[in-house]
């Protein structure tokens, strides 16, 4: 049952006088139930909640901590048909879409789990001492990674479940031994409560402090300044536009105590198409690429909105292919209203820049909220003089950049804005023929992709997703994928500490059997 209530630890509360509702964009009417926003002394509540949950928590062995994401896992599961109702009802999109972002959702948290109960992660270091070093004798010194303490994670419009309550930010978060607290997003409130029931289940059942997770109902952005704002939390996670993640880093930046903001914001994932690919094989290409400009709606962050190739017959030939193929995909629901007219919004501030034409748009009649996919094409000087053409539009639309020679791409790649991914489609040996262009995508991107498309982010520990500024606040860190609990985490060294006192991953028994490097040497064995 959703209540509309704001989770606070196990508490269900509703102290605030802000109320709202979610909206079905497809029936294009609000759903029932009404959401009451947190009040300032539910926000002060739940951050002091979640810092007398720390130490307890932290005090958690991994093996409790895997029990308790599992059981996570399990209560998402159990919410069943419910689930997937609320999702669809909140957010326009597809039952398939639901029920396998409800899987990664899953699977993100035993992946987790399994992760701390085998415990390597930590990166534990040992180096020994030794007293008859001269001049100094060395100390013995161990080390670690361990928990920033309580941080707030926001909940993302277009991924209610895989990057939202208990999305991959969460359980990174909680994975590490950090309280966490959702500011759950408007759109999807309800599917956000839902969850979180899920997560206090768990959490009881785990016998997990109180206040390990909490989860507040938020209209605008005053919650969420607030909880970046209170000196009580450690760090915070954020996907969404770069406009909410700037503003999030620069509160956080000018706080008594500036704390971490991990954001990911976006990106418009450049793909560079070379002419043999084109020649032998364009006809393939336009019709996969047209699946992943439209795919959810191009409300992806990996959706492609900037498609590069150098002027000839073999671009020609897939500019009218991929106008083609775009047009026999059936429009689909964006999220929100609000998103579809962002959406036409930021698409009519492209076409209005001198030079660009389009090539092609869907002109029958669509549903309301349902998006027009469009394809337009520019040259590649009017795109290099012009700033405003490198921006996202957040929706099915993209962008071919006719670039006249290979000079002319290389220099326009260099000159890109940080991305989340880039990709190039090449035939035989031709990429060989291409070296700097291929150097200038690395210095831009996370992620370099072969033949294939940027929609579509494997969860496993060797994805990169996250890049350079503006892509995200911090390119050495990933937000998929096991990797992404170092965010979560800092170095912590004891030197010349008593043996007994030593956490279990520092012991020189080695209680817990994992990898660590001792001297140089990665081993298991005790020091």
């Amino acid at each position: 049952m959703i209540t509309g209530k704001n989770y606070i630890g196990q508490e269900l509360s509703a102290l605030g006088e802000t109320t709202f509702k979610t909206f079905n964009p497809v029936l294009n009417i609000e759903n029932k139930t009404e959401f009451v926003e947190a009040s300032p002394e539910e926000i002060d509540k739940a951050v002091t909640l979640a810092a007398s949950a720390y130490m307890p928590y932290n005090q958690k062995s991994g093996a409790e901590k895997a029990a308790f994401l599992n059981a996570i896992a399990d209560e998402i599961l159990a919410l069943d048909d419910l689930l997937i109702e609320t999702y669809c009802s909140e957010s326009g999109l597809p039952e398939g879409r639901a029920q396998g972002e409800r899987g990664r959702t899953v699977g993100q948290l035993r992946a987790f789990a399994d992760l701390v109960a085998e415990g390597s992660w930590v990166d534990a270091t040992i180096d020994t001492a030794d007293p008859n070093r001269t001049p100094a004798p060395k100390p013995d010194l161990r080390k670690m990674l361990v928990p920033l303490g309580p941080v707030v994670i926001f909940g993302a419009s277009n991924f209610p479940l895989a990057f939202s309550t208990a999305g991959g930010d969460t359980a990174a978060a909680l994975a590490a031994g950090c309280p966490v607290i959702v500011k759950s997003h408007p759109l999807h409130a309800g599917t956000g409560e839902l969850v979180a029931s899920a997560i206090a289940k768990a959490a009881k059942a785990t016998d997990m402090p109180n206040g390990v997770f909490s989860n507040l109902n938020s209209s605008d952005i005053e919650v969420g300044v607030q909880l970046v704002q209170h000196p009580q939390i450690k760090a915070v996670g954020f996907t969404g536009s770069l406009k909410g993640g700037r503003a999030l880093y620069d509160l956080a930046a000018q706080r008594d105590e500036p704390i971490p903001v991990f954001a990911e914001m976006g990106s418009v994932n450049p793909v560079i198409f070379l002419p043999e690919a084109l020649q032998n094989n364009g006809a393939k290409w336009a019709k996969t690429y047209a699946g992943s400009i439209t795919m959810g709606s191009g409300q992806f962050c990996t959706n492609p909105g900037l498609l590069f190739g150098i002027k000839g017959k073999e671009l020609t030939d897939f500019i009218q292919q991929l106008s083609d193929e775009i047009l026999k995909v059936e429009p689909s629901c964006m999220l929100h209203p609000n998103i579809i007219g962002a959406y036409e919004k930021n698409k009519q501030t492209a076409l209005n820049q001198s030079g660009l034409m389009v090539a092609a748009e869907h002109e029958g009649d669509v549903a309301l909220n349902f998006a027009r996919q469009t394809v337009t094409v520019v040259q590649g000087k009017t795109f290099l003089e012009n700033g405003k053409l490198h921006q996202e539009v957040f929706g099915p639309f993209s962008m071919i950049v006719e670039c006249e020679n290979t000079a002319q791409l290389q220099t326009i790649i260099a000159n890109l804005e940080g991305q989340l991914t880039g990709t190039i489609i090449s035939d035989g040996e031709e990429l060989s023929q291409y070296p700097q262009v291929i150097a200038n995508l690395q210095t831009r991107v996370g992620r370099i992709i072969f033949n294939g498309a940027p929609t579509g982010v494997e969860v496993c520990p060797a994805m990169q997703h996250g890049g350079p500024y503006p892509a995200s606040t911090d390119s050495r860190f990933t937000a998929v994928g096991t990797q992404s609990i170092k965010r979560w985490v800092r170095p912590f060294s004891f030197q010349d500490w008593p043996e007994g006192l030593l956490p279990n991953e520092l012991k020189r028994e080695n209680p817990l059997k994992i990898n660590r490097l001792v001297n140089g040497i990665v081993t298991k064995t005790t020091v």
